[in-house]
């Protein structure tokens, strides 16, 4: 059986860096916040190209706290209208209703799966006063566009960037995390920088913003005992942070096997049966998820499945149709329905062999 992502065999190419690294964690009775993390959020704030990263507990709390940080500065007040992507994981709804804000669904481009400013300029009102752009699958939105419209309009940008870790705009040079005014990041254990738990970090270069949620992430401590903010307890756990400094020395590479097997699925899957993904060959996209269309979805997926080859949807469910979010229940979000009616997430990852690529062409292709 081809697995969708064996993440046993990504992670036990680490075993031995993991063990050293849990061995110097034991002995170092620091376990809250220590070394590991600064060390992380340097490391990991160059890799964005961002003055600032915090890491914080997981991706969710990540996008709460840039909200909160806002609100703390006055930029935002509750109440607020965000513009957010009708097709994502709830969390990037979630994350503005926890800030006292409030979600307004933009249809995404058919082909891409992202916002674009074009869609986005038909909700902004008075009330609007960010967006929160997702490169959803790993694919980075049209950022230049989506943030000309921005400036012209006084309203903040924010990357929801949890599933495009290392993504390059290479008009722009810059990576994800580093192409608005704030990005969040996830690293649950499947993403492209996944840790073995729950984790998550935010990068910015706003000193102002990275100062108060340093403090927010940590019960509003700006030191030991003294509380300047109504905070939290969302700090980046030391353990993460040390496997996480292991594994982003090899996120380049991945990413690169990730667009290789992408490459191969888009030239050599020849049935019109399947919709393939939309790429330009350009490092926009790190392929978090290789995500088809196709009309008779449990069909497909029983077929694959009986040929050996594991799936997963991303997602069966929009947002707006969640029973936990029923008071959008009655929009109506077409291009986002038909998505999350036939789409269907096929293998990819860093460890996949060639074989394994092989299986899954000749799989799709005789469907």
């Amino acid at each position: 059986m081809i697995k969708f992502l064996d993440l046993p065999k990504i992670n036990a190419r680490f075993e031995s860096q993991f063990k050293t690294e849990f061995s110097s964690f034991l002995d170092s009775g620091h376990y809250i916040l220590g070394e590991g993390v600064k060390i992380f959020e340097t490391n990991f704030a160059s890799f964005c190209g961002t003055k600032y990263c915090i890491g914080v507990s997981n991706g969710f709390d990540a996008l709460t706290l840039i909200f909160k940080g806002y609100l703390e500065l006055g930029l935002l007040k509750k109440g607020d209208e965000v513009l957010v992507p009708a097709n994502t994981f709830i969390a990037s709804v979630l994350a503005l209703i926890e800030a006292g804000l409030q979600p307004v669904f933009v249809e995404p481009n058919s082909e891409t799966f992202n916002i674009e400013a074009s869609e986005i300029k038909k909700h902004i009102s008075k009330k609007t006063k960010a967006i929160l752009i997702v490169h959803l699958y790993g694919q980075l939105c049209n950022t230049e566009a989506i943030l000309k419209l921005a400036n012209q309009n006084k309203l903040l940008v924010v990357e929801d960037a949890a599933q495009a870790h290392g993504a390059l705009n290479e008009s722009l040079n810059a990576k994800a995390g580093n192409l608005v005014n704030a990005a969040a990041f996830s690293f649950y254990p499947s993403k492209n920088l996944g840790a073995l738990g729950d984790a998550g970090a935010i990068t910015t270069n706003n000193t102002d913003l990275a100062k108060v949620i340093l403090k927010l992430r940590n019960y509003g401590t700006s030191s030991k005992y003294k509380n300047d903010v109504l905070g939290v307890n969302n700090r980046l756990d030391e353990v993460q942070a040390l496997f996480l400094n292991v594994k982003l020395q090899a996120l380049n590479n991945d990413n690169l096997h990730r667009q290789t097997i992408a490459k191969r699925y888009i030239a050599e899957v020849n049935n019109n049966k399947i919709k393939l993904p939309q790429y330009n060959g350009t490092q926009n996209h790190v392929f978090h998820l290789f995500v088809v269309l196709v009309k008779n979805r449990e069909d497909f997926i029983q077929y694959l499945f009986k040929n050996g080859i594991e799936t997963g949807i991303h997602y069966p469910i929009p947002p707006h149709k969640q029973k936990a979010l029923k008071r959008f229940n009655h929009l109506k979000f077409p291009i986002t329905e038909k998505i999350h009616e036939t789409c269907v997430s096929l293998p990819i990852s860093p460890v996949m062999t060639d074989l394994e690529v092989d299986k899954v062409i000749k799989s799709l292709n005789s469907y």
